[in-house]
């Protein structure tokens, strides 16, 4: 398999790099009309649209879209009848996760000025959530967790739950997971018209305030046309994980940490960064013995040959300043003394420090959310979290002397932007 490996020495590195990096937006462009079109129709139409395109592309003959409601003693069956160890680690993977984001709830507070001036601002949860989870052979109990708990800790009272399943064969952790993480509906829908269902309601699925979780390129897409309707938590590309290391670490760690990303979906992104430019050779290695092992093999070689790459950088110091410009999902710093190397990171969704922090412990169980900033946009947006389910209003109460004291600054500005209402407004509680 050829694996690009680059070097940051190279006068060549920057155009190469940022062929590397760059994402082709011609499929983009079609995926997105056709999303829009898949959400225009069930807006219209709602139900008879939404079971059409669900029968279509999932293969299915449902008579109905009342069908596709999967009942709550289904999602408490599939729990109950799970295997014992499979139940333990769901539930170790569940109180993790709720303890992690407790830590994250927003609270209400209020400061009252020396004039009496009560300022503040309340937190509240959303009213309701929409919970995209893939299904088919893409299933994901642990998505189910990690965007159905953080909204349980908010206090959301109302999450439905959307996840396809193709050939009417549902999965039994995905619905274990939604007994056990509290979702209150679930249907058996995907898809652009499962976003557009949850964004504008239908007959039968309630429209939603926000719409969370991971898909396909139609559902990214779909999101982006329902923003605004509803809130959305992020437009989530492919998956992305980059690895510092100094050289010190096995081999065969580093290439089955970019082996787990890469297997997700042949537009994902593994490279690693490192000044040593024998541990490059011995990670080839790794990756050409390991990869005929691989259940995956086939998407894992087309993403590291797409996309993948081995860049050997000058020093630590220029890993870092490459990570920071690639901004990635995941970074692993699998190097002695990882927090000093830490602090040189302005950019990535999630840090896992240390040479025993694999990607994949965050996916499942460490705690903090698996829902990451992907595409470079770790620049400007943070983890899936409590946060994204509380509203934030602000409070104020004006006392008689606060009045005459904002009321004077208030006047001044208005008359300075020619808005007369505003000012008089102002005036009027000062006797002016």
């Amino acid at each position: 398999m050829k694996l690009a490996v680059l070097s940051t020495r190279d006068a060549g590195f920057d155009a190469a790099f940022a062929r590397l990096v760059s994402v082709d937006t011609a499929a983009d462009r079609r995926i997105d009309a056709a999303a829009a079109a898949i959400v225009e129709d069930v807006r219209r139409r709602g139900d008879v649209a939404l079971l059409e395109h669900t029968n279509r592309f999932d293969r299915t003959s449902a008579p109905s879209v009342a069908s596709l409601e999967i009942p709550a003693a289904d999602m408490r069956a599939a729990l109950e009848s799970l295997p014992v160890e499979d139940r333990a680690a769901l539930e170790a993977a569940a109180r993790r996760i709720q303890s992690f984001h407790a830590k994250q709830r927003g609270e209400s507070w209020s400061v009252t000025e020396d004039d009496g001036t009560v300022l503040g601002q309340r937190v509240t949860p959303l009213d309701s959530v929409g919970v995209y989870v893939p299904g088919g052979l893409a299933a994901y109990p642990s998505s189910v967790l990690m965007n159905v708990i953080p909204a349980k800790v908010a206090g959301v009272r109302e999450i439905a739950m959307v996840s396809p399943t193709p050939d009417g064969v549902r999965n039994p952790l995905v619905l274990a997971a939604a007994a056990l993480a509290g979702v209150t509906r679930a249907f058996a829908i995907g898809g652009a018209q499962a976003v557009a269902a949850l964004a504008h309601g239908t007959a039968t699925v309630p429209a939603v305030d926000k719409i969370v979780g991971p898909g396909n390129a139609y559902v990214a897409a779909a999101k982006r046309h329902v923003f605004g309707v509803v809130g959305i938590d992020m437009i989530a590309g492919p998956s992305e994980i980059l690895v510092i290391c100094d050289g010190r670490t096995d081999p065969d760690w580093i290439a089955m940490d970019l082996f787990s990303q890469a297997e997700h979906d042949e537009l994902a992104q593994a490279i690693l960064l490192t000044p040593d430019a024998a541990f490059i050779e011995r990670v080839q290695a790794s990756i050409a013995r390991l990869l005929p092992t691989m259940p995956r093999r086939a998407i894992i070689e087309k993403s590291l040959a797409d996309r993948g790459a081995l860049i050997l950088t000058r020093d630590l110091e220029d890993a870092c300043e490459v990570a920071n410009r690639i901004a990635p999902e995941h970074l692993e710093i699998s190097t002695d003394e990882p927090e000093r190397w830490a602090e040189r990171i302005r950019h990535a969704g999630a840090i896992f420090l240390g040479r025993f922090s694999s990607e994949s412990l965050g996916d499942y169980c460490a705690g903090p959310n698996h829902v990451l900033p992907t595409a470079r946009t770790a620049r400007f947006s943070s983890p899936l979290g409590v946060y994204d389910f509380q509203k934030r209003t602000s409070l104020i109460r004006v006392s008689p002397a606060g009045a005459r004291t904002l009321g004077e600054v208030a006047a001044r500005l208005a008359d300075g932007e020619r808005l007369p209402a505003h000012a008089a407004s102002a005036r009027l509680r000062i006797g002016r």
